[in-house]
This record gives structure tokens, sequence and C-alpha cells, in this order.
């Protein structure tokens, strides 16, 4: 069993790398046609457009003709292009990414002089504070919930509560973040709560017990718009397959023994119910981290990952685009794989071999 685990990681491990490399392969062919590239928006800020002429743009960051060098001498265009360098022929510059990147080494900012590695440990704060919250609430809530309209099926009690998280799972968390800024923000109703960031400007003054709650009090409206949509998904899962173990003939059997409902429940239904979610926990726990919401992050002045990839996008900031890019899909294999040796670790029918734990 051991040998065959290691094995089977290994090969995983080893699959990975054609998947990192088509991502990056895809996305970088992709980034070589795309109009406005650094080195045009830097021809137009030495022309003093700014960033207003990029969409006038007629080629890729890299490409051979731009409408924004028109007026700037070959030698300014060329201390330009070796500063970004696209004075490489494409290929040599994808190479030159991927040696980089089986160093780890992401790169440098073009426009926030740092290097990738620092910008993303400095918007992880954020990020981690918005997911982590977001995780525990929703899991919390959800599962106790989930087994509750399992067992009481059919009742009123599970009606009322599939409408109340269906209706937050339909309202879209930008739309709910803005209705609570409206009423409880300041705007038309009650200024209850902070509109922006994560502490206040008097933060350094505050006591230790002033400076928690002053950041939990700057969490509520945020997270409250974050995790409303995460409970219906979790909350029907966990009463599915709840449901789907109660109906099973071990269950029967059970009962036929004279176990009560709740020996029934906790010690023969709950392990196996929950195996569909314990085995997700990985990539939801990790992912809180790496998938907050660029719409929540704006509406709350939320410097987090969300925001910074937008704005690497929009301001083609190739190096944090690509580095976000390789280190996201890595973190993202691994925790699949974590996950599927989870599901072997919960589960001891499920062997390690041509088709197990996947």
């Amino acid at each position: 069993m051991q040998g065959q685990m290691w094995s089977y990681i290994l090969k995983r491990i080893l699959l990975m790398i054609p998947t990192l490399l088509g991502v990056l392969t895809l996305t970088f062919a992709v980034v070589q046609f795309v109009p406005g590239g650094p080195v045009e928006q830097m021809m137009l800020e030495l022309k003093g457009k700014g960033d207003a002429g990029v969409s006038g743009a007629e080629s890729s960051g890299g490409g051979s003709t731009y409408r924004g060098r028109q007026g700037i001498d070959a030698e300014r265009l060329a201390e330009v292009k070796a500063l970004y360098g696209f004075d490489k022929p494409p290929l040599e510059r994808y190479f030159m990414m991927l040696k980089r990147f089986a160093q780890f080494d992401l790169g440098q900012s073009y426009y926030q002089h740092q290097s990738v590695w620092q910008l993303v440990v400095s918007k992880l704060p954020v990020s981690i504070s918005i997911g982590l919250w977001t995780f525990f609430l929703t899991y919390l809530v959800s599962i106790p919930l989930g087994i509750a309209k399992a067992v009481r099926d059919g009742s009123r009690f599970d009606a009322v509560t599939s409408t109340m998280i269906l209706v937050g799972y339909a309202i879209p968390g930008f739309v709910l973040g803005v209705l609570l800024l409206v009423i409880f923000g300041g705007g038309s109703f009650l200024q209850i709560f902070p509109l922006r960031g994560l502490t206040s400007d008097n933060w350094n003054d505050l006591s230790l017990m002033g400076k928690v709650m002053d950041y939990l009090w700057h969490l509520v409206l945020p997270i409250t718009a974050s995790v409303l949509g995460s409970f219906a998904v979790v909350t029907m899962l966990t009463k599915n397959s709840f449901l789907e173990e109660i109906r099973k003939q071990y269950v029967l059997t059970a009962r036929a023994k004279g176990l009560t409902e709740k020996q029934v429940l906790w010690k023969h239904v709950f392990r196996n119910a929950l195996l569909p979610l314990v085995t997700g926990f990985p990539a939801a726990f990790i992912g809180a981290f790496f998938t907050g919401s660029l719409l929540i992050e704006t509406l709350f002045s939320l410097d987090g990952l969300g925001l910074l990839s937008y704005e690497s996008v929009m301001r083609r900031d190739y190096p944090v685009v690509f580095g976000t890019l390789y280190l996201f899909t890595l973190i993202g294999l691994f925790t699949k794989l974590i996950s599927d040796l989870c599901y072997v670790y919960v589960d001891p029918r499920i062997q390690f071999g041509a088709g197990g734990g996947s």
C-alpha cells in the first residue's frame, strides 16, 4: 500500500508538468496578440498621452508596429524594448520565462518596482482574512444546517430554509454588497459599519482588544456579501449526501438492531455522508486564499490578490500575470492531489492502483 501510494504521487506530479506547460504556453501565445502591451504604454507616456491611448493600439506588446511609436526616435524605442525584454524573439523570451519559473523566480513587476513574490505576499493578508472567514463560516453553518435538513426532509423547516438559502444564492455577492453598504454603511439609511478597508485610520493607537474589534467590525459587510451565496451549495450537498446514506440498507439494519436515531446518525451515517465534503476541504481551504471576489474587493476597497490580478491584466504587467498564473496553477494541481489522497485516507475501500485514488 505504501509503495502504491508513493508511485501514485510520483505519477501525478509528473503529469502536472505537461498541464502546467500547457497553461503557460497557451497564455504566452495569446499575450503575443493582445494590443496595448507595456512597450506601447511606455511610448504613449513618453508622448504625454498616458494610458488614454492604449485602446487605439494596433498590435501586441512584442509586435513590430505601434501607433504609439509615432514621433519616438528609434534609439529611445530600442531602450524601452530592452527594458521590458521585448528586444528578444518571442521563443527566447518563452524559454527564459520557463527557466525562471523552474527556479521559482517569478520575475519583477514592470510598474510596481517589486518582485512578483513581494507583491503576492503583500496582498495575502487581505485575501487570507476574507478567504479564511468565508471558508470557516460557510462550513460551520452549512454542515449542521444540511444535517438538520436531511433529518427533517420534507418538513416546513426544510422548505423554509431551502427557500432562504436559494434566495441568498440567487443574489450576486456584488449586488448584496451594494445593498449592505446602502443600508448599513451610511449610504441612505444607517451608518453602522465602515465603508472600506480592514482597519481604521487610528489602528495603531488602539489597544489589542480594540484592534481585534476594529478588524472584526470591518469584516462584517464584506464577509456577509461573500459568504451568503456559498451556503446553498455546501448545505444542499450535505443534505443530499446524508439522505443518500440514510436510505441505505446498513442504516435499516442498524435500526433493526435497536439503535437510536442519534446513534445511527452519528456512528454510522456521519462518516460516510461527509466523504464528499471532507475530500473537498483542501481545495476549498486553499482556494479561499486565492479566489477572492474582485468585485467584493473593489466595492469594499480591499487590496487583495483578486484586485492585483485584475490590475496586472489591465496594465499589461506581464511578469505579474504570468507569475501569479504559474503560482496559482501549481497550487491548484497540488491541491487536487491532496484532495485525492484525503479521499483514500477517509475511505479505506479506495485503493491506489491503475484507476484508484482519482
